[in-house]
């Protein structure tokens, strides 16, 4: 199994990068694994305090249950991802199944802050954005998906998501095994990225059969 981290800041594309991982690879190879499933459960917080709390902060983020599920798959077990809803900020009573697959990506703007997840990721990925282009697609994300209005985002990035990038975001790009500018417009740094997954995949499909032969 080859265990893929692409990181990078809030709206700067990485879906979109995974969403060409996908179309490149057979997606019967390809399981994704979000990081914002991951998100502890608020539930036991009144409405309006939920709506305080700092999601840009590493500590809302249940990492001990995230990597548990990673080191699952990678023994071949299939796991049960949360489900989060991001207007009510809790977890839904159902969960997604995921099964272990050949090629695993693991997606979000913290996977690089915890070392032990970082640990298991056979490439890191940074897709890197223009600060403005972010904040544009934080807006229209927030104000059409998730119920907000463009003042609250405007609030929210400004005390929480721009320092919290500044503190816990971009220090990951030094983790990095490839940056991919521009986000998923970059059709050059997502081939070169296609051909370094199909090569460890490659690599690994030879090894797994000098084992078994051995």
């Amino acid at each position: 199994m080859i265990v893929i981290g692409i990181a990078g800041g809030t709206a700067s594309g990485k879906t979109t990068v995974v969403r060409s991982i996908y179309e490149r690879i057979p997606s019967d190879l390809v399981a994704c694994i979000p990081q914002d499933a991951y998100y502890k459960d608020m539930s036991h917080l009144p409405m309006e305090e939920r709506l305080l709390v700092n999601y840009d902060h590493p500590d809302t983020v249940e990492f001990d249950l995230f990597l548990q599920h990673i080191l699952a798959l990678q023994s071949g077990q299939a796991i049960e991802v949360p489900i989060y809803d991001y207007v009510t900020c809790t977890r839904s009573l159902g969960t997604r199944t995921v099964m272990p697959q050949k090629i695993v990506i693991v997606e979000g703007i913290m996977i690089m802050t915890d070392a032990r997840l970082r640990q298991q990721m056979d490439i890191k990925i940074f897709v890197d954005a223009d600060a403005d282009d972010r904040l544009m697609r934080r807006i229209k994300r927030d104000v059409g998906e998730r119920g907000r209005s463009v003042e609250s985002v405007l609030e929210w990035y400004e005390t929480r998501v721009k320092p919290m990038h500044n503190l816990f975001i971009e220090p990951t790009k030094r983790y990095a095994d490839l940056i991919i500018p521009q986000g998923g417009s970059n059709h050059v740094a997502i081939d070169v990225l296609t051909s370094m997954i199909l090569g460890k995949l490659k690599t690994e499909s030879a090894n797994t059969g000098i084992l078994a032969t051995a």
